[in-house]
């Protein structure tokens, strides 16, 4: 089977996983708001990016370096992989024992500091989701470097599916905001059960396995680091301004931000499921090189990512408001003008998306570190200058600023690893630029037509045919080769 087919059948599995999870995701979110008032639906959400936050100190990018060493001695050196996993495991179990002692030490001093007490029995009651969660992302890592995405799709699936039914049930029982937090505590062991298990069976209990190499648990400590401080900036990107919207406005606000924030999620899914089934091939192709190759696969990618995201980016704009309303209710309509400004930021995670991961894999995590850390850092700035001068836009407004700063940042980098071909991408783009623009001039003559969910999605399918007509004649889109990868 060639790196294409292989790469495709990878992809479709990865796809499939991401499908199930973003939908269950999706529908949890919006069960979640018709279960509980704004202000409970907020203040659950503010506890999750808490979690989040304090995540970063029980990860530490140790599984992440160990999928990077997976990935390059899966072939060279099969019988390190036991030791790999091993290494990476007992770090985190240290990392997570000293997170999970500062939580329940300081849950009080956070909710006082956040001017939200109820939110100290959630942050205790969900330490085991801290801890399982932690776990499940481990093993998920591990089968990416092994490029065992069936695997690693499969714990992701399992870990949001079964949340999905767990804490439908809980709610119908009429247990609230605890019971929602315990639903995500049972789906997360269940995960970990089974990639405790497959990781035991299929890669750790095995008679290949030989002795620790010298200096790979050092190697794996100080590759972790810059991947820590990506990972950490990460996080600031997506979490702390959540937390300052809770700071600075109220709980519901903060549902308003999440539900802007969910609506990006969903969007990126293709994309996701992408950039993590290229990131280790990228990384191998260097490894071998195949630079050409590499390149490539990279300008395809991105090419078809902009294809595909920059017209949905258009159309989620343009259809905001009647969606917000049909989907949330009018209680949570606030949210429009989040995910209007947002839709900036769903081109430009989409980019980072496929770029930014695969650079981990090529080697150059302290590079993007440095990227990440002075986006970040600037984010947080602009979140406290705006967000009480303009309210939750403004954290839309600064996200959309200092990601852009990254994602350049991103593809200097890795031009400086890949022959790009600029005048092919920069072709590419104006047509698609020519293509998203004619589709929005016709949603937004048709706007006026949704009256509910059957001329929503009419006018939805009308804008994808037209992009999807001129993109055909143009030349960018080749539906029948897209179909035979996807089908």
């Amino acid at each position: 089977m060639g790196i294409s087919s292989r790469i495709s059948s990878r992809f479709k599995v990865e796809f499939l996983g991401q499908i199930l999870t973003t939908i269950s995701g999706g529908l949890i979110s919006v069960l979640l708001a018709r279960f509980l008032d704004p202000n409970s639906y907020g203040l659950f959400f503010l506890t999750l990016s808490v979690f989040a936050v304090l995540k970063i100190g029980a990860k530490l990018g140790i599984a992440k370096s160990a999928a990077r060493y997976l990935s390059e001695y899966k072939e060279s050196q099969p019988d390190q992989i036991p030791a790999i996993i091993r290494i990476a495991i007992t770090l985190n179990l240290a990392t997570l024992f000293i997170i999970i002692g500062a939580l329940i030490f300081a849950r009080e001093i956070i909710a006082d500091l956040l001017g939200e007490p109820e939110i100290a029995l959630l942050l205790l009651l969900g330490t085991p989701y801290v801890i399982f969660s932690v776990l499940v992302y481990d093993f998920r890592k591990f089968f990416q470097g092994l490029e065992d995405i069936k695997n690693a799709s499969s714990i992701h699936a399992l870990h949001k599916v079964s949340r999905l039914f767990i804490v439908i049930a809980i709610l119908v029982l009429g247990y609230g905001v605890i019971g929602a937090l315990v639903g995500y505590i049972l789906s997360a062991i269940l995960a970990f059960l089974f990639g405790l298990y497959v990781i035991y069976v299929n890669y750790y209990r095995s008679d290949d396995s030989g002795e620790t190499e010298p200096g790979l648990r050092r190697r794996i400590m100080e590759y972790s680091i810059p991947i820590t401080a990506t990972h950490t900036a990460t996080v600031l990107d997506k979490r702390v301004d959540t937390l300052l919207v809770g700071f600075f406005l109220s709980p519901v606000h903060v549902g308003y931000y999440v539900i802007g924030k969910q609506a990006v999620e969903f969007v990126e899914t293709p994309v996701s499921a992408l950039g993590f089934t290229l990131s280790p091939t990228f990384g191998a192709e260097k490894s071998s090189g195949n630079i050409s190759r590499a390149s490539k696969i990279y300008e395809t990618a991105l090419t078809h990512t902009l294809l595909l995201y920059i017209p949905a980016a258009a159309g989620l704009a343009l259809v905001a408001e009647p969606l917000i309303g049909l989907i949330f209710g009018a209680d949570y309509t606030g949210a429009v003008p989040v995910i209007q400004v947002l839709s900036i930021y769903i081109v430009l995670e989409a980019i980072s998306k496929i770029t930014g991961n695969g650079l981990d894999f090529l080697g150059r995590a302290r590079s993007r570190a440095v990227a990440k850390g002075i986006s970040s850092g600037s984010n947080v700035l602009l979140n406290i200058v705006l967000i009480p001068t303009i309210g939750v836009v403004g954290a839309a407004i600064a996200t959309v600023i200092t990601h852009s700063i990254y994602v350049a940042f991103n593809f200097y980098i890795i031009t400086s690893e890949f022959n790009i071909r600029y005048r092919y991408l920069l072709k590419n783009v104006l047509s698609i630029a020519f293509t998203t623009a004619v589709m929005s001039v016709v949603v937004f003559l048709l706007l006026e037509f949704i009256h509910g969910w059957v001329t929503l999605l009419l006018v939805v399918a009308t804008g994808t045919l037209v992009w999807a007509a001129l993109s055909s004649i143009i030349g960018v889109l080749d539906i029948k080769y897209i179909a035979s990868k996807l089908i």
